[in-house]
């Protein structure tokens, strides 16, 4: 990063000159303008600048002063910088700063903010080197916005020039100017500095320790950042919405615990303290850490949520396919008129194609009045995910004439969207316009999405040469998406070479040890079994017990493998046995290749019989009834792939039932209709 070349003398420069300026007392009603009077007078043109004008009338105003020769008045020419800087206008504000021919440390803050404010740090961080030229001394305004600058660009070398001049005269040990450097040096990664300044500090408020957590979180100090905010109730300093806001990045994906503590920040913080920020950050933190369900129970307690709250809890809708709730959110969009806006329309289109209703997301997605990559992006997901490839296909082209260029993830997605639907020339021409036409770099995601498209297609050899050749170290990712498509072909040589490559890469994922043991289970290789399952108990390794959602009367229930906990278990088994005798008569034999290979016949039937998805289908079954509405279908969500065995038996289950039944497994959607998948059986 290019580095700014700042001379600071804070210590030779001279007090501020006392400024004189006309004060004016302006009515708090907006006044009426008529530019096309004849006089205007002083006051006026003032006030019509202080009620934010737009663009339009403020160029009429600031016409109006030239006209009357008030272009050089320095409090006029202060309220039409700010006006310009409100409205993004940087070089009009700076041609109005450029005429006054004053300067004094007001206009020349109202001028680095509006660089600051407007992304516009280099230029702000330049200004601040020339107040010595005129003479005059920063304040301790100044210096936090100067800082602001430093600590946005990464800029640290300015900003320890700062800090070093303020100590000298006396500026560092402000509550603005130490929290400003707190900040600068927290997000520029020095965070012994930061703690250090804190810990100087003569004054600290609870942006001060906010800006110490903020800094630790954007560093992945998590347990830094925590040790913070215990700090601060040491102190007697109340959490408050900053303060959670700052540490949102330290608990993704972070212990029980961590998470529990940021609860009882929450609770503790009181109605009249919590902000709309800190329900959405408690959203957040859900969210962040795979806890869908209690996004939404904290969504429901919420009394007026914005587009913010929305577009946090509508993934957590879509994860746990809660329609019904997804549907009330899209009514109170609509309602609160929230809508158009394009982070809230595409948060739907992802909720209803994670619901698996397309026509509501497609239908969101046509009344959209401006879309961006990620709209197309999310549709094109929709259609990809529900195995209609060539739907996907054709809206990417469709994309591609409205004039936006695709994005790297635009390619991963429809590349993925061949692979679901076996379109496997439709997906060496995207992965060619990609990197020939747009010039993207494959990464590793592409990749991975090229030996998924050609590994299913049944070119196995094809796709281990692809790896061989790739540019890059082929990671996780890739190597399992060729071991799936050993297993789903029986090739056990090049299965065997990506299962070793596998157990280095990851030697604790228990699945892979899984798909092995199903590769040899296939090939009758019952000694290698027995193997891979030895070394995964030397190992501790279990499969990952099946889980799956299901939402019934606006309530999610989740199952798991074999799960007697619900209050109606023995219910549910007794009608699955009625199915199950039901399916047997359609001519339904239990795939026992979908089973442990080291149990017997009889056990391998029982075990197949309880997996989570048909328990849950069953409880939907008992507790809902068949209607015309696209939420009357049955909705499960669960953690893993669907095994053959609860493929076939949806299948059947949707015969016998005349009912609708989505899965969504973790690679794709299945919609059973009358005894026919949606995948058409390519999965």
């Amino acid at each position: 990063m290019k580095r700014i070349n700042v001379t600071l003398r804070l210590r030779h420069f001279p007090k501020s000159r006392k400024i004189h300026t006309q004060r004016v007392a302006f009515s708090s009603t907006k006044p009426e303008f008529k530019p096309d009077g004849i006089s205007v007078d002083y006051n006026f043109l003032g006030q019509v600048l202080d009620t934010n004008p737009d663009h339009k009338t403020l160029r009429t105003i600031h016409s109006r002063i030239i006209l009357q020769n008030l272009n050089r008045d320095s409090s006029l020419g202060v309220k039409l910088m700010k006006s310009y800087a409100s409205l993004k206008d940087v070089p009009s504000a700076r041609k109005v700063f450029d005429e006054i021919p004053e300067r004094n440390v007001i206009i020349l803050n109202v001028m680095i903010r509006s660089y600051v404010n407007n992304g516009l740090h280099r230029e702000g961080i330049q200004l601040f080197g020339t107040m010595c030229v005129f003479d005059v001394r920063p304040d301790h305004y100044t210096l936090p916005c100067v800082l602001k600058a430093c600590s946005c660009s990464g800029n640290v070398t300015v900003g320890r020039k700062i800090h070093g001049s303020a100590t000298r005269v006396g500026l560092a040990s402000t509550l603005f100017t130490g929290n400003g450097l707190v900040s600068m040096y927290g997000k520029c990664g020095f965070l012994s500095e930061a703690r250090l300044v804190l810990d100087e500090m003569s004054r600290r408020d609870v942006v001060s320790w906010n800006s110490l957590v903020a800094g630790y979180a954007q560093n992945q100090r998590f347990d830094d950042a925590l040790e913070v905010c215990k700090e601060m109730e040491d102190v007697k300093v109340s959490h408050d919405a900053g303060t959670m806001a700052s540490l949102l990045p330290a608990v993704t994906n972070t212990t029980v615990d961590n998470v529990t503590f940021v609860e009882t920040m929450f609770s503790k913080m009181g109605n009249n303290k919590k902000s709309l920020v800190s329900w959405n950050v408690m959203i957040g933190v859900y969210m962040k850490n795979a806890m869908p369900v209690e996004a939404m129970e904290l969504y429901s307690r919420m009394m007026e949520p914005d587009a913010v709250s929305i577009t946090s809890v509508l993934p957590a809708c879509g994860d746990t396919s809660a329609l019904s709730l997804g549907k009330k959110i899209h009514g109170y969009v609509e309602r609160k008129k929230l809508i158009p806006n394009v982070l809230v329309e595409n948060a739907l289109i992802d909720m209803y194609a994670k619901c698996g209703c397309l026509d509501r997301a497609r239908d969101v997605f046509e009344s959209m009045k401006s879309r961006d990559v990620v709209s197309w992006t999310a549709m094109i997901s929709a259609y990809g995910v529900s195995g209609k490839g060539r739907d996907a296909v054709a809206l990417f082209s469709k994309m591609q004439d409205s004039g936006l260029v695709p994005d790297s993830i635009a390619f991963v997605t429809t590349l993925a969207a061949c692979s679901h639907a076996g379109l496997l020339e439709e997906g060496r021409s995207l992965f060619k316009l990609m990197t020939e036409h747009y010039k993207i770099t494959p990464r590793l995601e592409h990749l991975a999405c090229m030996v998924d498209l050609l590994g299913r297609a049944g070119k196995v050899k094809e796709a281990y040469k692809f790896i061989q050749e790739m540019s890059v170290e082929p990671n996780e990712r890739v190597w399992g998406a060729l071991l799936g498509a050993c297993r789903m072909h029986s090739d056990t040589d090049i299965g065997l070479v990506a299962a070793d490559k596998l157990f280095q890469l990851a030697p604790e994922q228990s699945g892979y040890y899984v798909l092995l043991s199903n590769i040899y289970a296939k090939a009758g290789r019952w000694e290698e079994v027995t193997k891979i399952r030895d070394i995964m108990k030397s190992k501790g390794l279990k499969k990952n017990p099946g889980a799956s959602n299901v939402e019934v009367n606006g309530v999610i229930y989740t199952f798991l493998v074999g799960d007697r906990s619900h209050p109606e278990s023995d219910e549910i088994y007794r009608e699955l046995d009625v199915l199950v005798t039901k399916m047997k008569e359609l001519g339904y034999v239990p795939d026992s290749e979908s089973a442990l290979h080291d149990v017997e016949e009889e056990d391998k039937e029982t075990h197949l019989a309880v997996h989570s998805e048909k328990l849950a289908i069953v409880f939907a079954l008992m507790n809902t009834e068949e209607g015309e509405e696209e939420s009357d279908a049955i909705r499960i969500t669960k953690n893993l792939r669907i095994c053959g065995d609860c493929h076939v038996a949806a299948k059947l289950i949707s015969q016998i039932t005349s009912r609708e039944i989505i899965i969504r497994d973790t690679n794709r959607f299945h919609v059973f209709r009358f005894g026919v998948c949606s995948c058409g059986d390519y999965w």
